[in-house]
């Protein structure tokens, strides 16, 4: 197992757009159409769950919050990640980390780490269900936790932990139109990934790798 060089992951190449799978509609993303596809859950199949692992390493359990803030339209909470920390510095993510002994479950785990993180309040946010557990090429295994979030709550960002939260409308992540998959090559070992880029005004939101992957996880369970 060798360990992935740095790299600059807008700088490889795109080999596909999924501009042939069909969006996920408008009327499938209100919030009782979602609160219902968690009730009576489809038959489907997650399309990523395993990573290359890059990393010799103890598997460490994990959870993030796949949070919907209900907008007109739902809107989905992410955060960059500062670029001081040792990994994943500048990254894309869910609110989320390692889960904690003390922890009832992974539900648990993503509401504290949001709170952690950004300063949301529990009370604000209705659990609608988790997705498939989705492995990392660090080893980590996380459970993305699903739920809706009040527009009326407020985030205070832990600077320590996260550098900015923003949102990105959920229809834009659920159109495969956005979905672009990337390969690389090191060592005669290729490794592929998706990426989601938004542009957020000024800002260019580079969403790929493991968040990348539980969304299209999400986009196939909408879609099923």
């Amino acid at each position: 197992m060798s360990k992935l060089p740095l790299f600059d992951p807008q700088q490889v190449p795109v080999v596909r757009v999924d501009r042939h799978l069909a969006a996920v509609p408008p009327e499938a993303l209100s919030a009782a159409a979602l609160q219902a596809r968690f009730t009576h859950p489809p038959q489907w199949t997650p399309e990523l769950i395993h990573e290359r692992r890059f990393l010799d390493r103890q598997p460490a359990h994990a959870a993030v919050l796949l949070g919907l803030v209900m907008r007109d339209e739902p809107h989905v909470l992410l955060t960059q990640r500062p670029f001081h920390m040792s990994t994943h510095a500048g990254q894309i993510a869910f609110a989320g980390g390692k889960c904690d002994p003390q922890d009832r479950d992974a539900v648990h785990t993503a509401l504290r780490e949001a709170h952690e993180e950004v300063g949301l309040d529990a009370s604000h946010v209705t659990v609608l269900g988790t997705l498939p557990t989705y492995h990392t090429g660090s080893a980590f295994h996380v459970t993305p936790v699903v739920a809706l979030i009040s527009p009326r709550m407020e985030l205070v960002p832990n600077p320590h932990e996260v550098a900015e939260a923003f949102e990105v409308p959920l229809s834009f992540l659920m159109n495969p139109a956005h979905h672009r998959w990337h390969m690389l090559e090191h060592e005669g070992v290729q490794r592929e990934w998706l990426s989601m880029p938004y542009q957020d005004g000024p800002h260019l939101r580079f969403i790929w790798g493991a968040t990348a992957g539980m969304l299209r996880n999400f986009y196939r369970f909408l879609s099923a």
